[in-house]
């Protein structure tokens, strides 16, 4: 606690926001005076935070009471001294301290995402291996509504207009939020978020922002904490931010592409590349095991019924687990680099995923897939997006039937473990139940008069 204290005393800090991240992804927890929050050296949260859907109901009785306390009892929070931001945005001067969820024991919660992430790591950690990921956020800029059934819209820039038509990797387009974005990169910076490259995508008003490369678990805290920081760089400027999989009908999907390779922690080279410089068998087996396990653990990755709009045959996102050479219509695309800086991108995880959960996800599928010496099949030339039939990578159509596949999972079970696996699945099972009951607007448009 020493390097927190010196942290919070160095910066004057008055309030702490203590926090762990939920299933959704969503910030929970507390916020004390300092000198509570150094009194106390952490905080307690009811264990059912942990089972709570993004509408904030909670699961079914049976799978409630099956995984946790009939009494509903408190778990343990103990800060983590590497995971402290400060709160650009706040009058008084705090700090956001993300937490680390124990039983009473001192057991690490089973059901807790960033545990999960945890626990991967310690499987590379026991190997050797020193994963590295590079994560890219993709969102959108809308303007403001409080009417959920209008369709967004792009916000209005510098010239007074919103954007018209796709401009993709435009200049101009991205200066017309000038002010937002030197908020955000303001902040970001005084939170020590390493964000690199800001780039305008294909979809109006729709960015990317690329995060530098580096530790999976450290890059999770600053993907969670950025997610808040955008979230209320765009408040300052009257306008929203959105990491919908798919906020905008005919318009592209939000991803979140996850870079990765593995480092030989002895050696610190690149296990991906053999020493004459061409790809290694591990290689390759990361491949198959991204192939082969993805569907069986994809709600982690694409983990709401909106999710499943984004994969659609003949737009820029994947619809199957196909891999190739600079093959941004892959699932898996190889990007051209150096041998020591060979790796994967993952262009299945939507940017509404829990960051340390697809984190945890993908990097589990690429480590069994080297530990069980997995063969993944031949690279694709050309489009390999344009229809799923025949194909035998291809991805769950919905939320329903890749829940299914998870539920049913026994390398999930294995490996993230069933309290985990059964929590998880139920989680996303009420919020599909919560989205069944909604009418859409589709619905009353074409079929209120016509059926």
């Amino acid at each position: 606690m020493n390097k927190l204290i010196a942290f919070l005393k160095e910066r004057k800090i008055t309030e702490v926001e203590c926090v762990i991240c939920d299933m959704t992804g969503i910030a929970r927890g507390k916020i004390a005076p300092v000198d509570k929050f150094l009194d106390e050296k952490g905080m307690r949260l009811p264990e059912s935070v942990l089972l709570q859907t993004v509408t904030g109901d909670f699961v079914d009785d049976d799978i409630y009471y099956s995984l946790l306390d009939d009494a509903d009892i408190d778990f343990v929070c103990v800060p983590d001294e590497n995971a402290v931001f400060m709160l650009p945005w706040t009058i008084e001067a705090t700090a956001q301290v993300i937490h680390d969820c124990y039983d009473r024991m001192g057991n690490p919660i089973e059901l807790s995402p960033r545990n999960v992430l945890k626990k991967v790591l310690s499987l590379y950690d026991e190997k050797g291996w020193e994963p590295v990921i590079a994560p890219e956020m993709e969102f959108y800029l809308t303007s403001r509504s409080d009417d959920h059934d209008l369709p967004l819209k792009p916000p209005i820039g510098r010239s007074g207009r919103p954007e018209a038509g796709r401009q993709s990797f435009s200049i101009d387009a991205a200066n017309e939020y000038d002010p937002l974005f030197e908020d955000m990169y303001d902040w970001c910076e005084i939170q020590g978020l390493d964000i690199d490259t800001l780039i305008h995508e294909d979809g109006p008003a729709q960015m990317e922002i690329n995060f530098s490369h580096g530790n999976p678990l450290s890059l999770a805290d600053q993907v969670f904490v950025f997610k808040r920081t955008l979230r209320e760089a765009a408040l300052k400027h009257n306008v929203c931010a959105t990491f919908m999989a798919k906020p905008v009908t005919d318009e592209p999907g939000s991803a979140m592409h996850i870079h990765q390779s593995v480092i030989n922690k002895e050696t610190g080279k690149n296990i991906f590349t053999n020493e004459d410089g061409t790809q290694s068998a591990l290689f390759l087996s990361y491949i198959a095991g991204l192939q082969k396990y993805i569907p069986e653990f994809l709600p982690l990755m694409a983990p709401n019924a909106n999710s499943f709009r984004r994969f659609l045959p003949g737009t820029s996102a994947p619809v199957n687990l196909e891999w190739g050479i600079e093959n941004r219509t892959c699932g898996l695309r190889i990007p051209e680099s150096s041998p020591q800086n060979r790796r994967i991108e993952n262009r299945i995880p939507g940017a509404d995923a829990n960051c340390y959960l697809a984190f945890a996800a993908g990097l589990l599928c690429g480590y069994i897939g080297m530990v069980e010496g997995l063969k993944p099949s031949t690279p694709v030339q050309g489009k390999a997006n344009e229809s799923r039939s025949n194909n035998p990578h291809c991805l769950p159509l919905t939320l329903e039937e890749a829940l299914v596949a998870m539920e049913e999972s026994d390398a999930c079970k294995e490996y993230l473990g069933e309290s985990f696996t059964t929590g998880f699945v139920a989680v996303k099972q009420a919020e599909l139940e919560n989205f069944r009951r909604v009418v859409s607007s589709w619905e009353r448009e074409f079929l209120l008069l016509s059926v």
